[in-house]
């Protein structure tokens, strides 16, 4: 087999892993560089490093400009593969849908030509979720713009969208969400957070549920079962990305994309 760059031995290094021929512990000697994409901000760590770095995003933030910008953040940390958190359903390591606040032109950019390595992305509750985990089947609910959340177990990582899910009259996402917070104010929100948890832990019976996401603050107490996350483990999350089999290989199922935007396309119309 002919190699042409580091690049490309990098890809065959993955392609041999899955199928046992690299080691485990050879993977985990490579730095692996952590980008979680926000509304607001990019945060970014090198694995080893303890000081994260940020810059804004925001409504005009294109994948272009993130390339661009966390290039120029990263100057001095040498990095061999990227893990990227991203607010919007990820199928086989590609965004299905464009996110709601920031710009266009995610779904079909090629992440790993752009920043020339091998490049992994997962939703950002997932990668979230991941870096939470502590044994056994954890529920992961992030309460945020919307409502993120996540199964994981010894063997699987399942992101999962169950904010998109019927509650009452809308969705789970649509009580609460940072809408639900403003519509109905801090007391109706606290309910409607513990309502959820109830439902969601009834159906999935976890050991324990992780709660994350910026507005678990704002909660006095926890529902039972119950712990508090930290935004912080995303970069975890990202870092223990690289400990499994990739899964950049499969390509992503062009119904499953289709179906996904059109149902995110009626949500954003319904917003309107």
């Amino acid at each position: 087999m002919k190699i042409n760059s580091a690049f490309e031995l990098l890809s065959s290094a993955f392609k041999f892993q899955l199928s046992g021929f690299i080691p485990l512990p050879t993977l985990l000697l490579m730095k692996v560089l952590t980008i979680d994409v926000g509304g607001t901000h990019v945060k970014i760590l090198l694995s080893g490093e303890k000081e994260p770095r940020k810059i804004p995003s925001g409504p005009a933030f294109t994948p272009r400009r993130l390339v661009e910008d966390v290039k120029k953040l990263a100057e001095g940390w040498k990095y061999a593969v990227i893990s990227i958190g991203f607010p919007s359903p990820i199928h086989n390591n590609a965004p299905v849908a464009e996110p709601f606040n920031l710009g266009k032109g995610w779904v079909d950019f090629d992440y790993e030509k752009a920043f020339g390595c091998p490049v992994k992305m997962i939703n950002d509750a997932a990668m979230q979720a991941l870096g939470s985990y502590k044994g056994g089947k954890m529920l992961f609910l992030g309460f945020g713009t919307g409502l993120g959340s996540a199964v994981v177990t010894d063997d699987a990582l399942l992101p999962l969208e169950l904010g998109h899910l019927p509650f009452k009259k809308k969705t789970f996402e649509d009580y609460v969400g940072v809408h639900g917070l403003e519509k109905s104010g801090k007391d109706r929100w606290t309910k409607h957070v513990f309502e959820t948890v109830e439902i969601l832990t009834a159906a999935i019976l976890p050991d324990y549920v992780v709660l994350g996401g910026g507005n678990v603050k704002k909660l006095k107490e926890l529902p039972p079962a119950c712990i508090a996350g930290d935004n912080a483990n995303a970069f975890i999350g990202g870092f223990r990305l690289w400990e499994g089999p990739a899964d950049s290989s499969s390509k992503p199922d062009p119904a499953i994309r289709k179906a996904a935007r059109a149902t995110r396309s009626k949500k954003t119309a319904g917003k309107k």
